[in-house]
């Protein structure tokens, strides 16, 4: 499996989780990498939280800038996904996807996904 999540969890409101991806060797390192999320319901589309790119310059989605880090370790094979002040629209289940040009965009550029970890934030 080229892309292995972990780290998923039940954290309460304002708490914090920390994501962590497993990326196979075999994914070129010129690639860039990411997270995704899908929300719980019919209908959610799967969208980009936070990607990084081969040199670990990242970009995030609006609505966790400043809460959420994003870092890649070419060397160890990892990306981690530091998760802080979590809301309750952070709850879905978190991807890691590798992708096709420089960021992971949209869920269109990503070409090989994980299967995914269970993220759910409550009071």
């Amino acid at each position: 499996v080229p892309l292995v999540e972990s780290g998923g969890g039940s954290v309460e409101i304002g708490g914090s989780l920390r994501l962590s991806c497993f990326v196979s060797k075999y994914i070129p390192e010129r690639l860039s990498i990411g997270w995704f999320r899908q929300a719980p319901g019919p209908g959610k589309e799967r969208e980009m939280v936070a990607s990084v790119d081969k040199s670990g310059r990242a970009r995030y989605q609006d609505s966790v800038q400043g809460r959420f880090i994003v870092s890649r370790d070419n060397d160890k094979n990892t990306m981690d996904l530091r998760m802080n002040s979590l809301k309750p629209e952070d709850t879905g289940t978190y991807y890691c996807a590798a992708c096709t040009g420089d960021y992971c965009v949209s869920r269109y550029a990503a070409y090989l996904w994980g299967l995914g970890t269970q993220v759910t934030v409550s009071s």
